[in-house]
Formats: C-alpha cells, structure tokens, sequence
C-alpha cells in the first residue's frame, strides 16, 4: 500500500486529518488523526474525538501510525480511516468509541484549494480538502451511545506545516435538500519573512457547480472576526453569521507541537447568504455547522 512514517521527515511539522459525520438527526462526530515533531526530535501521533458536548485527547506512539497517499488511508492502533470508510476499536482511559462506518464517492475539489500558494514552502501551514461530501453509512458506540450514520453526510479535509495560523476563521457545513450544498471558508494571517497578509479560501458546492473564492483569484475579505465574515469576488458574495455556538477545547501545533488550545463549534448554528449581484443564490440556516475562531495574542 506504500505506507510511510513520520521518521522520515525532519521537525518541527504536523500533519492532520479532519473526519467530520453528521445525520438527519442531528448526532455529529468528528476525528481529529495527526502526527507531529517537534523542534527537539520528539515524534508522536494522536486522535481527537468530538463530539457535541465533549472532546477527548489521545496520544500514541509514532510506531502506532501509518499513512498512504494513495490510496489514501490512516492506520492509528487498531483503528483505521480511508476512503472506504473507517473502523474504531478505542478503548482508552474514559473513551470507547467502536464500530465502522462506509463511506460512498468522495466530492472532490476540481484544483488544489491552496492553488498557487501551495509551491511557497515557508508558510506556517497548507490546507487541503480530501472530500466536500460523501454519503455515510453503519453505527458508531460512543461510551454506550449508539450513533446511526445511515444515510448521513461526511467531510474530510488535512493541514500540514508546522503551525496553525496566530488568528484565523474557520468554517465548514453540508446539507441536504433539493439543492444540496457544501461549504468550506478558511481566512488567516499569514507571515511572510518581510510583511505579511491576510489570506482567504473558500470553496462552495451547489446547484452542480462549484464556486471558488480565494486570494489568488481575488477575493476581497471585507470583514471577519469572531462572529462571522463578509467576502466578494467578482459579483459573489459570501455572508457567514454565526448565530449560537458550543465550543470544545482542542489542541493545536506550535513549532509540531500540540500545546495550542483553540477552541472548535462542531454543532454552531451558522447563517450562510451567498449572492451573485442582487440575487440571492441561496441562504442556508445549519445547526450543525462546524465554526472556528481563534486569536493568539
């Protein structure tokens, strides 16, 4: 399958994978696999479980975790995630979390969303999307709970580099519906040796096409902050409100470490509008949108 270990990379670095499922009843879970080194040498892996109430952290040994390109597929202990699905076998401290979910065609973005930006090597941190939306299905325990993630939704996407941005907005949701949708906004301060910008992708599926709104293509960043952004590129314009939220602590790499606590919504009631114009192609209400702002000062 041509696994490779983090051995043979050099730190500091981190490189993760985000699983996101949800069903039409409102139950959503989240996986967080991730390898990391720090600027001393030490290398490690790890989970993090979300759930909408609770967030575990689980460490493992490098030798636990395996990862193939292609296909793509993440083998952590005893559990494995990849483009066919995945299958947990956690028992650990006050976590158990069991059962396989299969997973139907990923949507996959037509180009790299980083585009242009994914040849500048001193950035702190790349963002790609694996998957806007596949269909799920099987059951998940999750310490006695019985989660059913027939006819659910999924998202992937990964980070890799050695730092997540100081002060970033993050942002994810896919619904259902005569027109379904599925949406992915990320806006960050990057910092380059001399200045530094402010950077923006954003990438939306729906009514069969996709909609890309990113710096290199020009996209305006008119406003963000902890409640939500304004972007427009072109004649599109993309309002995100954030309305309610149920924040988690996580952590998150500095220099390949994991000692960042940020703080992640994965079931935040978001407004999504997104016009062309004065036409207003849609206007998306999601309770369980996935919503992220942090600020390290």
């Amino acid at each position: 399958m041509g696994f490779f270990r983090s051995t043979n990379r050099t730190g500091p670095y981190f490189e993760g994978w985000y699983f996101k499922h949800q069903n039409p009843q409102g139950q959503t879970l989240a996986l967080i696999l991730a390898f990391h080194i720090g600027k001393e040498g030490r290398r490690t892996a790890s989970l993090q479980v979300i759930s909408r109430d609770q967030a575990w952290w689980l460490e493992y040994p490098e030798a636990q975790l395996q990862v193939s390109r292609q296909p793509f597929q993440v083998q952590l202990g005893q559990s494995s995630f990849g483009r066919q699905g995945i299958d947990l076998h956690i028992q650990q401290d006050n976590l158990s979390l069991c059962g396989s979910l299969r997973y139907g065609p990923f949507t996959a973005l037509r180009s790299d969303i980083m585009g242009p930006f994914r040849f500048f090597g001193g950035m702190q941190c790349a963002h790609g999307v694996i998957s806007m939306g596949h269909s799920l299905n099987g059951t998940l325990e999750l310490n006695g709970e019985f989660l059913n993630f027939s006819n659910g939704s999924g998202y992937i996407e990964t980070d890799r580099g050695h730092s997540f941005p100081r002060k970033y907005l993050w942002t994810q949701c896919l619904w259902d519906g005569p027109k379904r949708g599925s949406l992915m906004l990320a806006i960050a301060t990057i910092p380059l040796p001399v200045s530094g910008f402010t950077g923006c992708i954003c990438s939306i599926f729906y009514g069969d096409r996709e909609y890309r709104l990113a710096t290199y293509r020009g996209v305006k960043i008119e406003a963000w902050s902890s409640s939500g952004a304004v972007i427009r590129q072109g004649k599109h314009r993309l309002e995100v409100e954030l309305l309610n939220e149920r924040r988690q602590p996580l952590r998150a790499p500095v220099e390949g470490r994991m000692e960042r606590t940020i703080h992640e919504s994965l079931c935040a009631e978001v407004c999504y509008r997104f016009w062309h114009g004065d036409h207003l192609l849609f206007q998306h209400t999601d309770s369980n949108a996935s919503f992220e702002h942090s600020s390290a000062d």
